[in-house]
Order: structure tokens, then C-alpha cells, then sequence
């Protein structure tokens, strides 16, 4: 539930430079469905939400599934956005999650808090961060194939690497 504001302008901008109108958007964690709020007019999106009370006042989106991203298989999605997903899974689950995706989108979005300490909110137990040890280098060397789009001390946004 908790997020940082900064970067989300020039990751908006950056996903309407990189995706024609009418592409498909996977929105994993999507909490109150601000990334819909954001660009909702530009993709068509389906939602991933575990915690059941979010996924039901969910709107907006083509298809919303309750249930957990490790859970969940699909064919392609133009475009997956992990929104302050993966620092509430382990290292290993964050990964094969991540791993899943990857050949399954042309390209995706991470963003992830640093060193950001948080349990449950409003009784949600999904909202414990398992991974707040995170910084740059921990978020480089547990999963690779990524890039910044835009870093700050404590919040990135990170996509696939460009293959050079």
C-alpha cells in the first residue's frame, strides 16, 4: 500500500513511449489500482491482486484475479508491471516470478523501495516487506536481465535490459 510518488511521472511517460495505444498490461499487486488510475486510458489492463478486500473494489480493469502472482499462469502481456510487488516475496519466489514473466512480455516494469521496513497494514499480511534489506547493488545482483529507468537513493524502476 505504501509508495513513493517520485519517478511515476517518467515511468508513465516511458511506458507511452515504448507501447502503442491498445497494448496489453498486466498490473501485478495492484493494491488500489493507481497504475490503472495512470494509464488505464492507454493500455488494456488486466489486475493481479492477492489480498481479496483490494481485488473487490478494483475497477477499470478487463479481468481482475484474486489470487496470488505465483499462482497465476498466462501466455503474453505486451507489457507487466510489478509495482512495489517483490520486496514482500522471498528472494527465491521474487525470482521465479520474475523469471516466468520475463519470456512472456515484451517488456515490464519493477519498481522497489531500498531499505524499506514495513509489516502489515491494516491487517494485511501481504503488505510485510520480506526483502527490506534491498539497495541498488542487492537489486542488481538477485535479479539480472534488468535496467534502471529512472533510480533514486531509495526507489527504482527498473525494466529488461536492452541486449546490446
Amino acid at each position: 500500500m505504501a509508495s513513493y510518488e517520485m519517478g511515476k511521472h517518467q515511468t508513465v511517460i516511458w511506458a507511452y513511449e515504448h507501447f502503442p495505444q491498445g497494448a496489453t498490461c498486466l498490473d501485478v499487486g495492484a493494491c488500489d489500482g493507481i497504475w490503472q488510475k495512470m494509464i488505464g486510458e492507454h493500455f488494456i489492463m488486466d489486475a493481479v491482486e492477492v489480498y481479496t478486500p483490494n481485488a473487490k473494489g478494483l475497477t477499470g480493469y478487463r479481468t481482475v484475479y484474486n489470487l496470488n502472482i505465483q499462482d497465476l499462469k498466462y501466455e503474453w502481456y505486451d507489457l507487466i508491471i510489478f509495482g512495489d510487488v517483490i520486496e514482500h516475496m522471498t528472494v527465491e519466489d521474487a525470482q521465479e516470478v520474475l523469471r516466468y514473466a520475463y519470456m512472456r512480455c515484451k517488456d515490464m516494469i519493477i519498481a522497489v523501495p531500498f531499505l524499506y521496513k514495513q509489516g502489515e497494514i491494516y491487517g494485511n499480511k501481504y503488505e510485510r516487506h520480506i526483502q527490506d534489506d534491498l539497495t541498488p547493488e542487492l537489486f542488481n545482483e538477485r535479479y539480472k536481465g534488468f535496467e534502471p529507468i529512472i533510480e533514486y537513493p531509495k526507489y527504482a524502476y527498473y525494466h529488461k535490459a536492452v541486449v546490446k
